[in-house]
């Protein structure tokens, strides 16, 4: 095969921070080449060095055999490099179709035109949308896929694509890959980022492995131990440690005939008849395609929107919460599917994000006790092994894995009965995920409740006691642990699209 990319000796540095030291890597025509490693093993900045994103670096760059400066996006794309980014780089305001065209209007633009190239990309990638919707309308695997369309757009002769199903459901994800051997076929190259492992055997021909900023080492075979020990440096334990057992105390919440109208402005799912319970110790998952009401479920729980019908009751008493604070009063935690847009000041350091929800634990004679304050999110962030520097290291400059951390520092420290979690191990490495994994085991033991909803189907079969799934808004399906398989959930999961067809 052709080479059509090589990245040779590759260096960067930020300040205290050597992210990559002397990294090669080379990717064939028609090539799909894994890159793994964990969160800070230098993937992404790798990557953002061949998208142009990162003008000052070391080393050399060839396309195609030739040397390529590549010191902006647009000498990227004027090279044929494409990246779809793990944090979306989309702007809400704008139209779908104004979005995937950003950056290469003509002096006159054809509307239509546009239009009707957008419309035929979402199409591709079995998208129904509008190019005229507003993204900020999107839910987060939506805007997943029209990044991809965006890429797509280009005349790519490599692709980078940065953990492009951690938002999507099996069903979209499918698509994706279909996309993905057309365009190879056609002879694009792929560079494709993942954590997820058991995507590599369908998906990849080669992996190459990043650790603490340099080359570990490439395999075309997929073992996943083997990879796993290349990427963190060791052998990794049990990845879902939940024991069987019934661990489960009284019953913490009831949700009865709970009904949530849909919004049409922010693409919001309606909840039609909601039963469900979560008893102390339990782990109840929540699974269900793109769209099927998943987050609309936790956030109506967590007060974000308000209930038409229905009854909810916490601790065996009436739980109406009207705002997130009052649930946060009354022991609820939510840990939201977008960790950026959702739940962090990314501006902002560890200690602030960490204490923002608790605050009111340290206050003194109307002040903050920063001593008070340092010592709890210091225990915390210890018990959760986050990587930082420091307390005050700005958390928007921490992997995506130590992000999540510091999310749940930051609910842990209100001292939550009841935990929801929305894609908890979205974007984050195999190391970081097993401790999440052992993390909610740990909650259960303590008597906890945990909500969970996930588009990871092995993930919601290991960790939960019960899954329910969802479809268009109702509860199709309730599976105890033991009893659910992958393809009775994917059934549950398209039941009432069956029935409309």
């Amino acid at each position: 095969m052709t080479t059509v990319l090589a990245m040779r000796a590759i260096g960067k540095s930020f300040p205290g921070v050597r992210a990559l030291d002397g990294v090669s890597i080379t990717v064939a025509e028609g090539e799909v080449v894994a890159l793994l490693g964990e969160n800070g093993a230098g993937k992404s900045t790798l990557m953002n060095i061949l998208a142009g994103v990162f003008k000052d670096y070391e080393g050399e760059i060839e396309i195609g055999g030739e040397v390529a400066h590549i010191h902006s996006p647009k000498d990227a794309r004027r090279h044929g490099i494409a990246m779809i980014h793990q944090e979306l780089n989309l702007v809400p305001e704008l139209s779908v179709a104004d979005n995937i065209f950003l950056g290469r209007e003509r002096a006159i633009l054809d509307r239509g035109a546009t239009e009707a190239r957008t419309a035929e990309l979402l199409r591709g990638l079995g998208l129904d949308l509008s190019p005229g919707t507003l993204v900020k309308q999107c839910k987060i695997a939506e805007r997943q896929l029209i990044e991809v369309a965006k890429a797509l757009s280009q005349n790519v002769r490599v692709l980078v694509m940065d953990e492009p199903t951690s938002a999507l459901a099996d069903a979209e994800v499918r698509r994706l890959y279909e996309v993905i051997r057309d365009l190879t076929g056609r002879g694009v190259a792929v560079i494709y980022i993942s954590h997820r492992l058991e995507e590599l055997q369908e998906i990849a021909d080669r992996v190459v492995v990043l650790r603490d900023g340099q080359y570990i080492g490439e395999r075309t075979g997929i073992n996943r131990d083997e990879l796993i020990q290349m990427m963190v440096g060791r052998p990794l334990g049990e990845m879902f440690p939940r024991a069987d057992g019934d661990t489960e105390g009284e019953e913490l919440l009831r949700v009865e005939g709970l009904c949530v109208p849909g919004d049409r402005d922010t693409g919001r799912t309606a909840l039609r008849d909601i039963s469900l319970t979560v008893r102390s110790g339990e782990i109840v998952g929540v699974a269900g395609l793109m769209g099927a009401g998943r987050s609309e479920l936790l956030e109506s729980i967590f007060g974000a929107h308000r209930p038409s019908a229905g009854a909810i009751s916490l601790h065996g008493a009436p739980y109406r919460p009207r705002s997130p604070k009052q649930a946060i009063d009354r022991g609820v935690a939510l840990v939201a599917e977008d960790r950026k847009a959702q739940s962090l000041v990314l501006g902002n350091s560890v200690a602030f994000n960490a204490s923002l929800s608790s605050l009111g634990r340290y206050l003194r004679f109307w002040t903050v006790d920063r001593r008070r304050e340092g010592t709890a999110v210091e225990q915390q962030v210890r018990a959760l092994r986050v990587k930082t520097p420091g307390l005050r290291f700005t958390v928007g400059n921490l992997s995506g894995g130590n992000q999540q951390k510091v999310v749940l520092a930051k609910w842990l420290l209100t001292a939550p009965s009841l935990i929801l979690m929305d894609e908890p191990t979205r974007g984050i490495d195999v190391g970081a995920k097993a401790e999440i994994h052992a993390l909610m085991s740990s909650l259960a033991a303590e008597g906890k409740g945990v909500l969970v909803a996930s588009s990871e189907l092995p993930e919601l079969l290991a960790m939960c006691d019960r899954i329910l799934v969802l479809c268009e808004g109702r509860i199709t399906a309730e599976f105890p642990r033991g009893q659910a398989t992958q393809e009775a959930i994917l059934e549950a999961a398209m039941a009432r699209q069956q029935e409309t067809m």
